[in-house]
């Protein structure tokens, strides 16, 4: 039964003329789908309606072919022939009774256009921002390119009403949409009616948001996401000005959706923004419009959320991440079920899948963006097949995902683990700075283990290919993780770097074992993820002299991908670490290294009492190439199956291993699809000429 603390979480809310069934507001957010993939996502926003939210929107949905944001694969809605996908989309939005919503945006000063070649528009003449500076500027709007604008979002309009949807979002935050663009000052140094004054600057939304109603108003709800504080000074769109704007255009849009910043500030990763990190920003906007307000935070507690509408700060829970790692958090809240909950851990791999063009991973919810390709639920698994028993040997993310799922399949499953602690790298992880939210990921495993009587847990047993001949388990998935290396094998180096073995070399196994250097330390980050960011982060914490050397052009460059790379060199240069960037390790000398540079080899000498070596990592994978040794063995010792996954396998980041722990699990006695595509895949139809 419900909590009744949370009871006014799941009060119907009015939007204009529709009303939510409850206070969970799905906002949009990218899933690297989009027009690629529309079935793909459809599906997943179909599982977060069985899931119990009132609102689910789509991501961006690029209205008119002028402004589009290629290489990132939003969604389309071009053309009347782009209706089909996305009213696929509506249709399973609204199939338990939750209010579908699609965002419509219209990129201008973010635009570039690489698709269509066409010349991208925006309030003032500016160069395109882009996260790739593209050599790009927009030609300023005149009179007629406004009106023209006006009319495509009535066009985009009517084809959202067409498709099935309750409510439209007009984006015009982080940056990226042209609502904000046309309020900001930054953006917008026009000296007509459309600039200068906030009552000007407000024009285009005020406009555009009457248009739409001419035609929608009486049976779609619209509202407008527009950035709480553009946080670059006085030149941009500040909170101030926000309030002001709504204050002065208080019952503009049927509700206001509020969001920090830009992107980054917005969805900034847990080891830098904590739950509700916005709800200073939002404190007090409620009281200048009588519309309903929804604001974000990365929401995991229904304390928290709870606290947020008792205190009139917000209307609505907004979600985006906190969805995606638990699509049925509405449902385990109103059920009671609260510790069945996958919190999400901010670590932002979601937004990879967005900012690499591939496809949506969630660290959490390995079923996320594979509900249709792959027919994955992620509160449904098939029973299990014709063997009965599973030994895992390791319980890191890979093992124990494998573990739960396997489990809730039927099987009699052992984990066998050679520390005495559970989790793998996740628990020796978690212990670093920033990434205590990280640990979710074992809790949330090791709870629902342990509501099984099917699992037994076993610390301390690191076993042999002997012992597991003799044990009798049918299936042997082999789990047992990684280790860094120490000699500098990465993408610099492919073969051991030339090292004195007078100058001591830790690697991150060493740190978080609590073996930390002193002195003057050189971090070497040949990885280029977190790692050698959060280590050089510890070692200064510990008052060590850093130094950090990197061959990239940025500290932790792939953090781009998760939104806080230039939040990590910030955080560095606070520290006072010293960051060289664009150089090499050429070699380990007594007295410190040899530094090179990246593009000329050009070499410099700097000392130092220890490294720390962040280079790539090397598979334990000793057991299982034991095991293979013995294939022909198997059969007599009762042995169906012997598999290696995860970063035994293949060292990756902890979305991809609990990823392959799950799906370990699902394919167990399945049958053998040979070459064949194991997942479905979208496939574009040619065209009649």
């Amino acid at each position: 039964m419900r909590d009744p603390r949370y009871d006014i979480l799941f009060e119907p809310q009015k939007i204009g003329p529709v009303t939510a069934k409850n206070r969970f507001y799905q906002v949009p957010h990218c899933n690297g789908g989009g027009y690629r993939d529309p079935s793909a996502a459809a599906a997943m926003r179909g599982i977060k309606a069985e899931g119990g939210w009132g609102v689910i929107f789509t991501e961006q949905t690029e209205m008119h072919h002028s402004s589009e944001i290629t290489p990132f694969i939003e969604l389309r809605l071009w053309e009347d022939q782009d209706i089909p996908s996305i009213a696929k989309m509506a249709a399973a939005m609204k199939t338990h009774g939750a209010l579908a919503g699609i965002q419509l945006a219209y990129s201008g000063i973010n635009g570039p256009n690489m698709y269509t070649k066409e010349v991208p528009l925006a309030p003032s003449a500016l160069p395109i921002r882009t996260f790739t500076n593209d050599p790009v500027q927009a030609r300023a709007m005149d009179k007629t390119d406004i009106k023209n604008l006006r009319r495509w979002f009535v066009n985009a309009a009517k084809r959202t009403k067409l498709a099935g949807f309750d409510l439209i979002c007009l984006y015009g935050a982080h940056g990226f949409g042209i609502f904000q663009h046309f309020l900001s000052r930054a953006t917008n140094q026009r000296s007509d009616e459309y600039g200068g004054s906030l009552e000007n600057r407000s024009r285009f939304a005020r406009e555009v948001i009457g248009d739409m109603r001419d035609v929608v108003g009486d049976t779609m709800g619209i509202t407008l996401r527009v950035s709480l504080d553009e946080t670059i000074g006085n030149l941009g769109f500040s909170n101030a000005e926000v309030r002001d704007f709504i204050a002065i255009n208080a019952e503009l849009p049927d509700l206001w959706d509020l969001a920090m910043g830009t992107w980054e500030d917005c969805s900034g990763p847990s080891r830098f923004k904590e739950e509700a990190a916005q709800e200073q920003w939002v404190t007090g906007i409620r009281e200048l419009s009588p519309r309903p307000v929804v604001g974000v935070g990365r929401f995991t507690s229904p304390d928290v959320m709870a606290r947020m509408i008792k205190s009139g700060r917000l209307d609505f829970i907004g979600c985006a991440r906190p969805s995606i790692a638990e699509p049925f958090l509405p449902r385990k809240i109103d059920e009671g079920r609260v510790d069945d909950i996958r919190e999400c851990i901010g670590c932002n791999i979601c937004i990879t899948g967005d900012m690499t063009q591939g496809m949506g991973r969630c660290t959490q919810n390995p079923t996320w963006m594979e509900e249709w390709r792959r027919g994955w639920h992620p509160e449904k698994i098939a029973t299990k097949g014709a063997s009965e028993t599973v030994l895992i040997i390791g319980s890191g993310p890979a093992g124990l995902e494998a573990a739960r799922a396997a489990a809730l399949r039927g099987y009699d499953v052992a984990v066998a683990e050679a520390r005495s602690e559970f989790g793998g790298r996740v628990t020796l992880e978690r212990t670093l700075p920033g990434l205590s939210a990280w640990g979710r990921v074992v809790d949330y495993r090791l709870y629902q283990i342990n509501q099984r009587p099917n699992v037994q847990l076993y610390p301390g047993s690191k076993l042999s290919a002997d012992e597991v001949m003799a044990f009798g388990f049918q299936n042997i998935c082999v789990a047992t993780g990684s280790n860094w290396r120490a000699d500098g094998v990465s993408r610099q180096h492919v073969v051991p770097m030339p090292a004195d073995a007078n100058m001591p070399v830790f690697t991150p196994d060493d740190l978080m074992a609590g073996r930390v250097p002193s002195g003057r330390v050189v971090i070497f980050d040949d990885d280029h993820y977190y790692m050698g960011g959060v280590l050089a982060e510890l070692c200064a914490q510990k008052g060590c002299q850093v130094t950090l050397i990197t061959p990239s052009a940025f500290v932790s460059d792939w953090t781009a991908n998760t939104l806080e790379q230039a939040t990590i060199h910030r955080r560095l240069v606070g520290l006072g670490v010293k960051i060289l960037l664009n150089t090499g390790l050429a070699r380990i000398h007594g007295y410190g290294v040899e530094a090179n540079c990246t593009y000329t080899d050009s070499r410099a000498r700097l000392e130092c009492d220890a490294v720390v070596m962040v280079a790539s990592r090397i598979s334990q994978d000793a057991v299982y190439l034991d095991l293979k040794a013995r294939e022909t063995d198997w059969a007599d010792a009762g042995i169906r199956s012997v598999k290696l996954i995860g970063d035994a396998a293949a060292p990756a980041p902890i979305a991809w291993a609990t990823f392959a722990g799950h799906r370990y699990a699902r394919d167990l006695d399945t049958a053998d699809i040979g070459d064949a595509l194991p997942f479905r895949r979208e496939v574009t139809a040619l065209q009649n000429d």
